[in-house]
């Protein structure tokens, strides 16, 4: 099994089924009207033949950003969760802080992926994102920038490809 290519992964998490997906945005204006990112998730999550959980919208405040995160990582079917907003390094953007004091397992290429993708798109200043992703209590967590841009580009370009295997590696 050590030996196997990331094709074969890829292949053995396919077998699993539907990745069930929850979704939270990390913003003190957005509602459910005008959060065009859960609205954009809530369609490629099903347009990929995975499932919805739920869409939550906290502000960014560390208690809430936490409290979302622990509540969505003890629902058993939850296997990824995705955070969007508060990502950046102005005074408010708090998401950060507190998932990396969070995860348990870094996956640092993720940031470093996102940040190379968005160089493409925006050029220096990429490299305000601390887009992350990593492992909390057996669930994937991802969090990006707020921007429609950057959630739609971490979801076409690393996400999607790799959900199901980061699902699977996760929990076998």
């Amino acid at each position: 099994m050590g030996s196997q290519s990331s094709q074969q992964h890829r292949e053995h998490a396919a077998e699993r089924g539907a990745v069930t997906v929850a979704v939270v945005t990390v913003s003190d204006t957005r509602t459910r009207k005008t959060d065009l990112n859960a609205a954009y998730l809530s369609q490629a999550v099903a347009d990929s033949g995975n499932v919805l959980h739920s869409i939550r919208i906290v502000p960014d405040e560390p208690d809430q950003v936490r409290s979302a995160l622990h509540e969505l990582a003890a629902v058993e079917s939850v296997q990824v969760i995705l955070f969007n907003g508060g990502t950046g390094i102005s005074r408010r953007d708090k998401t950060y802080d507190v998932l990396s004091r969070e995860i348990e397992k870094e996956l640092t290429g993720f940031g470093e992926l996102f940040r190379m993708l968005s160089f493409d798109q925006v050029g220096a200043a990429a490299m305000l994102s601390r887009a992350t992703a990593g492992v909390f209590r057996g669930k994937v967590i991802i969090s990006t920038p707020g921007s429609p841009g950057a959630v739609r580009l971490a979801w076409e370009k690393l996400v999607q490809p790799e959900l199901a295997h980061l699902a699977w590696e996760v929990v076998r």
